[in-house]
């Protein structure tokens, strides 16, 4: 049995989404006979950014649309990337760590975008080399480059960027990512926020619970204690908090009345 068909029935065994993935891309990859390289999602996957959601089709830039490979899980690009913006990884051909998140940046969904953007400048790309693709032209740059305007390494997950883009749609000021506050019990560090106010939001998510779930959460409490000791006021934000927009922003909007009667939403960051 090939290599990349056995791995790619192990990732569906798994039900891995990420992992199902990556092996359609090395099953895609074995499969193609013309030049290509991996792009948007796919390049996304391979480089190891966060992304918000895992795409379903592998994505990659070939020199025309026309290819003997009719998958219907492909979607390709066209024309192919200059040589610079390509290189090898993981023994893959794709687009370089900086195209890949413009064109991904390009091409989602804003909210989506933003979760890119942040993991991108998380990995080291600078908002200089960012903004050079800008400066390009093309589809979509004009939003992309919204999207850069707004982007902040400091986020350290897929929900906190996306807490962030709902925040700055909703009209309320750019949040502060990684807050400092000393307390008690040492420096905490909050996921984003306004200082300015003592507000923090904070993504709870599940994963932090499965292992030592009573201890966690004591330790949870203990902190949020220690927070609201020091006069911070705290959100906690759960995965069904993002699902409802409208509830995510009421919930906003009653701990921070002082920003929300002044809110003016920002439409230029929906598409």
């Amino acid at each position: 049995m090939p290599v990349h068909r056995g791995a790619y029935r192990l990732a569906r065994a798994t039900e891995a989404p990420r992992d199902v993935a990556l092996a359609r891309i090395v099953a895609t990859h074995h499969q193609l006979q013309g030049e290509h390289a991996f792009s948007h999602t796919s390049a996304a996957l391979l480089h190891g950014l966060t992304t918000w959601r895992t795409a379903a089709k592998v994505e990659i830039y070939q020199a025309t649309s026309r290819s003997g490979h009719g998958a219907s899980h492909l979607l390709r690009h066209v024309p192919m990337p200059p040589l610079a913006d390509r290189e090898t990884v993981v023994g893959l051909p794709a687009t370089t760590l900086a195209r890949t998140a413009w064109d991904c940046m390009c091409a989602m969904p804003a909210g989506e975008a933003l979760v890119v953007a942040d993991a991108a400048l998380r990995a080291g790309v600078t908002a200089a080399e960012l903004g050079a693709f800008a400066r390009r032209g093309g589809r979509g740059h004009s939003r992309a480059a919204r999207i850069l305007d707004v982007a902040d390494d400091g986020a350290e997950s897929a929900p906190e960027s996306m807490c962030r883009y709902r925040l700055l749609v909703a009209g309320y000021p750019q949040p502060t990512t990684q807050i400092p506050v000393v307390t008690r019990f040492g420096t905490y560090f909050g996921d984003l926020g306004w200082p300015e106010w003592k507000v923090l939001i904070e993504y709870d998510g599940r994963v932090k619970y499965e292992e030592n779930a009573t201890e966690t959460f004591i330790a949870e409490k203990r902190r949020h204690d220690a927070l609201v000791e020091k006069g911070w006021r705290a959100l906690r934000v759960t995965k069904e908090d993002l699902a409802s927009r409208r509830g995510f922003e009421t919930r906003v909007a009653e701990l921070v009345p002082e920003a929300a009667a002044a809110l003016r939403p920002r439409r230029e960051l929906r598409w």
